[in-house]
Protein backbone atom coordinates (compact mmCIF):
# COMPACT_ATOMS: atom_id res chain seq x y z
CA UNK A 1 0.00 0.00 0.00
CA UNK A 2 2.73 2.48 0.70
CA UNK A 3 4.92 1.17 -2.60
CA UNK A 4 2.09 2.66 -4.65
CA UNK A 5 1.29 5.60 -2.84
CA UNK A 6 5.38 6.02 -3.36
CA UNK A 7 4.87 5.60 -6.92
CA UNK A 8 2.18 7.62 -7.36
CA UNK A 9 3.74 10.77 -5.87
CA UNK A 10 6.36 10.26 -7.97
CA UNK A 11 4.15 9.64 -11.18
CA UNK A 12 2.89 13.66 -10.61
CA UNK A 13 6.22 14.99 -9.59
CA UNK A 14 7.38 14.06 -12.69
CA UNK A 15 4.70 15.09 -14.78
CA UNK A 16 4.95 18.54 -13.11
CA UNK A 17 8.49 19.01 -13.78
CA UNK A 18 8.24 18.51 -17.35
CA UNK A 19 5.27 20.71 -17.63
CA UNK A 20 7.26 23.07 -16.06
CA UNK A 21 10.67 22.42 -18.22
CA UNK A 22 7.89 22.71 -21.48
CA UNK A 23 7.16 26.60 -20.69
CA UNK A 24 10.54 27.49 -19.93
CA UNK A 25 11.80 26.23 -23.21
CA UNK A 26 9.25 27.95 -25.18
CA UNK A 27 9.45 31.61 -23.33
CA UNK A 28 13.72 31.20 -23.91
CA UNK A 29 12.70 30.69 -26.78
CA UNK A 30 9.78 33.21 -27.74
CA UNK A 31 7.34 30.52 -29.11
CA UNK A 32 3.77 32.19 -29.22
CA UNK A 33 1.19 29.72 -27.06
CA UNK A 34 -0.96 27.88 -29.26
CA UNK A 35 -4.27 29.87 -30.69
CA UNK A 36 -7.99 28.61 -29.77
CA UNK A 37 -9.49 26.48 -31.90
CA UNK A 38 -11.65 28.67 -34.51
CA UNK A 39 -9.23 31.41 -34.00
CA UNK A 40 -7.58 32.75 -37.49
CA UNK A 41 -4.58 35.86 -37.78
CA UNK A 42 -3.65 37.50 -40.90
CA UNK A 43 -0.72 35.04 -40.97
CA UNK A 44 -2.81 31.92 -40.98
CA UNK A 45 -5.12 33.34 -43.15
CA UNK A 46 -2.49 34.19 -45.97
CA UNK A 47 -0.69 30.33 -45.28
CA UNK A 48 -4.20 29.02 -46.37
CA UNK A 49 -4.99 27.37 -49.35
CA UNK A 50 -6.18 29.89 -51.95
CA UNK A 51 -10.70 30.03 -51.60
CA UNK A 52 -12.65 29.93 -54.43
CA UNK A 53 -15.09 32.96 -54.76
CA UNK A 54 -17.18 34.77 -57.35
CA UNK A 55 -16.91 38.74 -57.42
CA UNK A 56 -19.29 41.30 -59.13
CA UNK A 57 -17.68 45.06 -60.00
CA UNK A 58 -18.58 47.93 -57.79
CA UNK A 59 -20.35 50.41 -60.04
CA UNK A 60 -21.30 54.08 -59.85
CA UNK A 61 -24.66 54.86 -61.45
CA UNK A 62 -28.00 56.86 -60.86
CA UNK A 63 -30.15 54.64 -58.16
CA UNK A 64 -34.36 54.81 -59.23
CA UNK A 65 -35.52 54.22 -55.08
CA UNK A 66 -38.43 51.92 -55.63
CA UNK A 67 -40.99 50.98 -53.26
CA UNK A 68 -43.14 47.79 -53.97
CA UNK A 69 -46.22 46.73 -52.73
CA UNK A 70 -49.16 44.36 -53.81
CA UNK A 71 -52.39 46.58 -55.11
CA UNK A 72 -55.60 46.09 -56.05
CA UNK A 73 -57.05 46.85 -59.44
CA UNK A 74 -60.08 48.98 -59.18
CA UNK A 75 -62.73 51.18 -61.67
CA UNK A 76 -62.70 55.07 -61.07
CA UNK A 77 -66.18 55.16 -62.29
CA UNK A 78 -68.49 52.32 -61.08
CA UNK A 79 -72.52 53.47 -61.49
CA UNK A 80 -75.47 51.37 -60.58
CA UNK A 81 -78.71 52.50 -62.51
CA UNK A 82 -82.03 52.45 -61.01
CA UNK A 83 -85.49 53.29 -62.12
CA UNK A 84 -86.36 56.80 -60.91
CA UNK A 85 -90.03 56.29 -61.45
CA UNK A 86 -92.20 53.01 -60.92
CA UNK A 87 -93.52 51.47 -64.37
CA UNK A 88 -92.79 48.73 -66.13
CA UNK A 89 -89.96 48.27 -68.84
CA UNK A 90 -91.03 48.66 -72.51
CA UNK A 91 -87.55 47.73 -73.96
CA UNK A 92 -83.79 46.51 -72.95
CA UNK A 93 -81.49 48.12 -75.56
CA UNK A 94 -78.61 46.99 -74.63
CA UNK A 95 -76.50 43.54 -74.10
CA UNK A 96 -74.67 42.28 -70.98
CA UNK A 97 -71.32 42.57 -71.17
CA UNK A 98 -71.59 45.71 -74.08
CA UNK A 99 -69.70 48.65 -73.94
CA UNK A 100 -71.77 51.46 -74.34
CA UNK A 101 -71.22 55.30 -74.29
CA UNK A 102 -72.05 58.76 -72.05
CA UNK A 103 -75.78 59.28 -73.61
CA UNK A 104 -76.42 56.19 -75.11
CA UNK A 105 -80.09 54.55 -74.55
CA UNK A 106 -80.14 51.60 -72.04
CA UNK A 107 -83.97 50.89 -71.34
CA UNK A 108 -87.35 52.65 -71.92
CA UNK A 109 -90.32 52.56 -69.28
CA UNK A 110 -93.71 52.52 -69.92
CA UNK A 111 -94.83 56.26 -70.41
CA UNK A 112 -98.04 56.32 -71.26
CA UNK A 113 -99.09 57.59 -67.51
CA UNK A 114 -96.05 60.45 -68.07
CA UNK A 115 -97.79 61.24 -71.22
CA UNK A 116 -100.96 62.27 -70.53
CA UNK A 117 -100.09 63.99 -67.32
CA UNK A 118 -97.86 66.08 -69.86
CA UNK A 119 -101.00 66.94 -72.29
CA UNK A 120 -102.88 67.93 -69.12
CA UNK A 121 -100.34 70.52 -67.67
CA UNK A 122 -100.34 71.50 -71.00
CA UNK A 123 -103.68 72.13 -71.84
CA UNK A 124 -104.18 73.78 -68.00
CA UNK A 125 -101.10 76.11 -69.24
CA UNK A 126 -102.91 76.99 -72.16
CA UNK A 127 -106.43 77.94 -70.72
CA UNK A 128 -104.56 79.89 -68.15
CA UNK A 129 -103.12 81.56 -70.71
CA UNK A 130 -106.45 82.58 -72.54
CA UNK A 131 -107.73 83.80 -69.01
CA UNK A 132 -104.87 86.25 -69.05
CA UNK A 133 -104.94 87.11 -71.92
CA UNK A 134 -108.76 88.25 -71.30
CA UNK A 135 -107.59 90.07 -67.69
CA UNK A 136 -105.44 91.96 -69.95
CA UNK A 137 -107.78 93.36 -72.33
CA UNK A 138 -110.37 94.19 -69.33
CA UNK A 139 -107.39 95.76 -67.58
CA UNK A 140 -106.49 97.99 -70.90
CA UNK A 141 -110.68 98.92 -71.12
CA UNK A 142 -110.81 99.80 -67.57
CA UNK A 143 -108.20 102.19 -67.76
CA UNK A 144 -109.44 103.74 -70.93
CA UNK A 145 -113.17 104.06 -68.96
CA UNK A 146 -111.48 105.65 -66.46
CA UNK A 147 -109.21 108.47 -68.22
CA UNK A 148 -113.14 109.13 -69.27
CA UNK A 149 -114.39 109.26 -66.13
CA UNK A 150 -117.17 106.61 -66.66
CA UNK A 151 -115.51 104.17 -63.62
CA UNK A 152 -113.53 104.44 -60.56
CA UNK A 153 -109.98 104.08 -59.83
CA UNK A 154 -111.27 101.12 -57.68
CA UNK A 155 -112.94 99.31 -60.50
CA UNK A 156 -109.27 99.19 -62.21
CA UNK A 157 -107.50 97.59 -58.94
CA UNK A 158 -109.92 95.03 -59.26
CA UNK A 159 -108.54 94.14 -62.85
CA UNK A 160 -105.04 94.82 -61.95
CA UNK A 161 -105.50 92.08 -58.77
CA UNK A 162 -107.46 89.66 -61.78
CA UNK A 163 -104.35 90.29 -63.90
CA UNK A 164 -101.77 89.45 -61.67
CA UNK A 165 -103.58 86.29 -60.42
CA UNK A 166 -103.73 85.16 -63.35
CA UNK A 167 -99.97 85.45 -64.66
CA UNK A 168 -99.15 83.04 -61.47
CA UNK A 169 -101.70 80.87 -62.03
CA UNK A 170 -99.54 80.79 -66.30
CA UNK A 171 -96.27 80.69 -64.14
CA UNK A 172 -97.73 77.37 -61.87
CA UNK A 173 -99.07 76.06 -64.95
CA UNK A 174 -95.20 76.30 -67.00
CA UNK A 175 -93.52 74.73 -62.96
CA UNK A 176 -95.99 71.86 -63.93
CA UNK A 177 -95.32 71.37 -67.39
CA UNK A 178 -91.47 71.40 -66.54
CA UNK A 179 -92.24 68.81 -63.95
CA UNK A 180 -94.29 67.11 -66.15
CA UNK A 181 -91.56 66.94 -68.99
CA UNK A 182 -89.08 65.63 -66.22
CA UNK A 183 -91.22 62.25 -65.31
CA UNK A 184 -91.52 61.49 -68.57
CA UNK A 185 -87.97 62.04 -69.00
CA UNK A 186 -87.59 59.44 -66.36
CA UNK A 187 -88.72 56.70 -68.69
CA UNK A 188 -85.68 56.87 -70.82
CA UNK A 189 -82.82 55.55 -68.99
CA UNK A 190 -79.32 56.61 -70.63
CA UNK A 191 -75.91 56.06 -70.25
CA UNK A 192 -74.49 58.65 -67.49
CA UNK A 193 -70.57 57.70 -68.29
CA UNK A 194 -68.78 55.03 -70.93
CA UNK A 195 -68.28 52.15 -69.89
CA UNK A 196 -68.75 48.22 -69.52
CA UNK A 197 -72.41 46.66 -68.79
CA UNK A 198 -72.52 44.36 -66.22
CA UNK A 199 -75.34 41.81 -65.76
CA UNK A 200 -78.88 42.97 -66.54
CA UNK A 201 -81.53 42.49 -63.93
CA UNK A 202 -84.56 42.86 -65.76
CA UNK A 203 -86.36 42.52 -69.31
CA UNK A 204 -89.17 43.51 -70.87
CA UNK A 205 -92.47 43.72 -69.35
CA UNK A 206 -90.70 43.69 -65.52
CA UNK A 207 -92.14 46.03 -63.06
CA UNK A 208 -89.49 48.39 -61.56
CA UNK A 209 -89.45 50.93 -59.09
CA UNK A 210 -86.64 53.08 -57.34
CA UNK A 211 -86.51 50.68 -54.54
CA UNK A 212 -85.74 48.16 -56.65
CA UNK A 213 -82.49 46.04 -57.48
CA UNK A 214 -80.17 47.87 -59.79
CA UNK A 215 -81.15 47.51 -63.68
CA UNK A 216 -77.29 47.21 -64.83
CA UNK A 217 -74.24 48.53 -63.40
CA UNK A 218 -71.83 50.17 -65.65
CA UNK A 219 -67.93 50.15 -64.94
CA UNK A 220 -65.70 52.06 -66.37
CA UNK A 221 -62.52 50.03 -67.81
CA UNK A 222 -60.38 52.49 -69.31
CA UNK A 223 -58.57 54.49 -68.09
CA UNK A 224 -58.36 52.17 -65.07
CA UNK A 225 -57.33 52.58 -60.99
CA UNK A 226 -54.99 50.27 -58.80
CA UNK A 227 -55.02 50.96 -55.11
CA UNK A 228 -52.60 49.98 -53.19
CA UNK A 229 -51.16 50.47 -49.42
CA UNK A 230 -47.52 51.75 -48.21
CA UNK A 231 -45.73 52.04 -45.05
CA UNK A 232 -45.57 55.51 -42.73
CA UNK A 233 -42.01 56.03 -43.45
CA UNK A 234 -42.54 56.03 -46.92
CA UNK A 235 -44.92 58.89 -46.77
CA UNK A 236 -42.99 62.00 -47.28
CA UNK A 237 -41.27 60.87 -50.69
CA UNK A 238 -44.39 59.59 -51.82
CA UNK A 239 -45.90 63.27 -51.77
CA UNK A 240 -42.89 64.94 -52.84
CA UNK A 241 -43.00 62.49 -55.90
CA UNK A 242 -46.64 63.31 -56.15
CA UNK A 243 -46.07 67.27 -56.23
CA UNK A 244 -43.68 66.70 -58.68
CA UNK A 245 -45.43 65.10 -60.91
CA UNK A 246 -42.67 62.94 -61.94
CA UNK A 247 -43.20 59.31 -60.21
CA UNK A 248 -43.66 56.93 -62.70
CA UNK A 249 -45.83 53.58 -61.53
CA UNK A 250 -45.20 50.05 -62.60
CA UNK A 251 -47.77 46.91 -62.29
CA UNK A 252 -47.61 43.42 -63.19
CA UNK A 253 -50.06 40.75 -62.95
CA UNK A 254 -48.87 37.75 -61.01
CA UNK A 255 -49.22 35.30 -64.27
CA UNK A 256 -48.07 37.55 -66.55
CA UNK A 257 -44.39 39.19 -66.86
CA UNK A 258 -45.61 41.71 -68.85
CA UNK A 259 -45.89 45.64 -67.35
CA UNK A 260 -47.46 48.27 -67.50
CA UNK A 261 -46.53 51.85 -66.76
CA UNK A 262 -49.21 54.82 -64.93
CA UNK A 263 -49.00 57.62 -63.03
CA UNK A 264 -49.21 58.57 -59.27
CA UNK A 265 -52.92 60.68 -59.16
CA UNK A 266 -53.55 60.01 -55.40
CA UNK A 267 -52.43 59.82 -51.78
CA UNK A 268 -55.14 59.62 -48.62
CA UNK A 269 -55.31 62.63 -46.17
CA UNK A 270 -54.63 59.89 -42.87
CA UNK A 271 -52.54 57.31 -42.09
CA UNK A 272 -54.31 54.13 -40.93
CA UNK A 273 -53.37 53.89 -37.05
CA UNK A 274 -53.92 50.40 -36.82
CA UNK A 275 -51.58 48.86 -39.77
CA UNK A 276 -49.05 52.12 -40.05
CA UNK A 277 -49.77 52.20 -43.89
CA UNK A 278 -51.10 54.76 -46.26
CA UNK A 279 -53.70 54.29 -48.53
CA UNK A 280 -52.26 55.28 -52.50
CA UNK A 281 -53.79 54.90 -55.81
CA UNK A 282 -52.49 55.20 -60.23
CA UNK A 283 -54.42 55.67 -62.62
CA UNK A 284 -53.25 53.70 -65.99
CA UNK A 285 -54.62 53.47 -69.49
CA UNK A 286 -56.26 50.41 -70.11
CA UNK A 287 -56.62 50.26 -73.82
CA UNK A 288 -56.12 46.41 -74.18
CA UNK A 289 -58.27 45.80 -70.92
CA UNK A 290 -55.11 43.57 -69.40
CA UNK A 291 -56.78 45.19 -65.85
CA UNK A 292 -59.64 43.91 -64.74
CA UNK A 293 -61.51 45.33 -61.24
CA UNK A 294 -60.81 42.88 -58.37
CA UNK A 295 -57.36 41.43 -60.10
CA UNK A 296 -54.09 41.65 -57.65
CA UNK A 297 -51.31 43.18 -58.92
CA UNK A 298 -47.18 43.65 -58.44
CA UNK A 299 -46.97 47.47 -58.28
CA UNK A 300 -43.49 48.75 -58.15
CA UNK A 301 -43.45 53.00 -57.15
CA UNK A 302 -40.54 55.05 -58.07
CA UNK A 303 -40.37 58.22 -55.64
CA UNK A 304 -36.92 59.87 -56.54
CA UNK A 305 -33.56 59.01 -58.52
CA UNK A 306 -29.86 59.06 -56.24
CA UNK A 307 -27.51 60.39 -58.38
CA UNK A 308 -24.23 58.98 -58.78
CA UNK A 309 -24.58 55.88 -55.94
CA UNK A 310 -22.15 52.72 -55.56
CA UNK A 311 -24.02 49.83 -56.36
CA UNK A 312 -23.08 46.36 -55.58
CA UNK A 313 -25.17 42.78 -55.35
CA UNK A 314 -27.23 42.34 -51.69
CA UNK A 315 -25.58 38.95 -51.72
CA UNK A 316 -22.55 40.39 -51.52
CA UNK A 317 -23.51 42.30 -47.92
CA UNK A 318 -22.77 40.24 -44.82
CA UNK A 319 -25.76 41.40 -42.10
CA UNK A 320 -23.09 41.76 -38.62
CA UNK A 321 -24.34 42.42 -35.20
CA UNK A 322 -22.68 46.12 -35.32
CA UNK A 323 -22.30 46.92 -38.81
CA UNK A 324 -22.75 45.89 -42.24
CA UNK A 325 -19.58 44.59 -43.95
CA UNK A 326 -18.42 43.65 -47.93
CA UNK A 327 -15.55 41.39 -48.60
CA UNK A 328 -13.38 42.97 -51.43
CA UNK A 329 -10.49 41.87 -53.45
CA UNK A 330 -7.41 44.14 -52.51
CA UNK A 331 -4.58 44.59 -55.52
CA UNK A 332 -2.31 42.30 -53.67
CA UNK A 333 -4.98 39.02 -54.90
CA UNK A 334 -6.59 38.76 -50.85
CA UNK A 335 -9.59 39.22 -49.06
CA UNK A 336 -10.15 42.83 -47.54
CA UNK A 337 -13.06 43.68 -45.57
CA UNK A 338 -14.74 46.78 -45.69
CA UNK A 339 -17.59 48.57 -43.67
CA UNK A 340 -20.25 49.58 -45.77
CA UNK A 341 -23.88 51.52 -45.06
CA UNK A 342 -26.79 50.76 -47.38
CA UNK A 343 -28.51 53.91 -49.12
CA UNK A 344 -31.54 51.90 -50.57
CA UNK A 345 -32.10 48.36 -51.85
CA UNK A 346 -34.61 46.73 -54.14
CA UNK A 347 -33.93 43.92 -56.14
CA UNK A 348 -31.30 42.29 -56.32
CA UNK A 349 -28.37 45.33 -55.98
CA UNK A 350 -28.48 47.78 -53.11
CA UNK A 351 -26.63 51.20 -53.15
CA UNK A 352 -23.75 51.51 -50.43
CA UNK A 353 -21.62 53.85 -49.48
CA UNK A 354 -17.88 52.97 -47.65
CA UNK A 355 -16.35 51.77 -50.88
CA UNK A 356 -14.70 53.16 -54.12
CA UNK A 357 -16.28 51.77 -57.75
CA UNK A 358 -14.61 49.37 -59.27
CA UNK A 359 -13.94 47.42 -56.69
CA UNK A 360 -13.93 43.52 -56.61
CA UNK A 361 -16.65 43.06 -54.54
CA UNK A 362 -16.85 39.28 -52.92
CA UNK A 363 -20.73 37.84 -53.78
CA UNK A 364 -19.88 33.93 -53.39
CA UNK A 365 -17.39 32.07 -51.18
CA UNK A 366 -17.53 35.00 -48.70
CA UNK A 367 -18.36 32.11 -45.47
CA UNK A 368 -15.07 30.87 -45.93
CA UNK A 369 -13.14 34.20 -45.97
CA UNK A 370 -11.13 36.04 -43.12
CA UNK A 371 -9.13 39.32 -44.10
CA UNK A 372 -6.27 38.96 -45.47
CA UNK A 373 -7.37 35.26 -47.04
CA UNK A 374 -5.82 34.33 -50.72
CA UNK A 375 -8.71 34.23 -53.30
CA UNK A 376 -9.20 32.62 -56.77
CA UNK A 377 -12.04 33.44 -59.11
CA UNK A 378 -14.09 30.70 -59.94
CA UNK A 379 -14.19 31.64 -63.58
CA UNK A 380 -10.13 31.62 -63.81
CA UNK A 381 -10.49 28.27 -62.56
CA UNK A 382 -12.99 27.22 -64.88
CA UNK A 383 -11.02 28.50 -67.58
CA UNK A 384 -7.23 27.14 -66.42
CA UNK A 385 -9.08 23.31 -66.12
CA UNK A 386 -10.22 23.76 -69.94
CA UNK A 387 -6.76 24.74 -71.01
CA UNK A 388 -5.05 21.80 -68.98
CA UNK A 389 -6.17 19.28 -71.90
CA UNK A 390 -5.03 20.97 -74.67
CA UNK A 391 -1.53 21.32 -73.15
Amino acid sequence: MRKSTLWGTLAVLAVVGAGAWWWLQGRSTGAAPPAEPGASSPAAAASAPPVNITTMTAERRDWPVVLSASGTVSALNTVEIRAQVSSAVAGVHIREGQFVKAGELLFTLDSRGDEANLAKAQAQLERDQAALADAQRQLARSRDLLNQKFISQSAVDTNLTLVDSQQAAVSADRAAVAAARVSLSYNRIVAPAAGRAGAINVFAGSYVQPSSAPLVTITQLDPIAVSFTLPQRALPDVLAALKAGDAPVTVALPDNPGRMSGRLQFVDNAVDASSGTVKVKAVFDNKDLRLWPGAYVNVELSVQTMKGVIVVPQAAIIQGTAAKTVFVVGADGKAALRKVEVLASAGNDAAVSGIEPGMRVIVEGKQNLRPGSVVRERAADAAASQARPAS
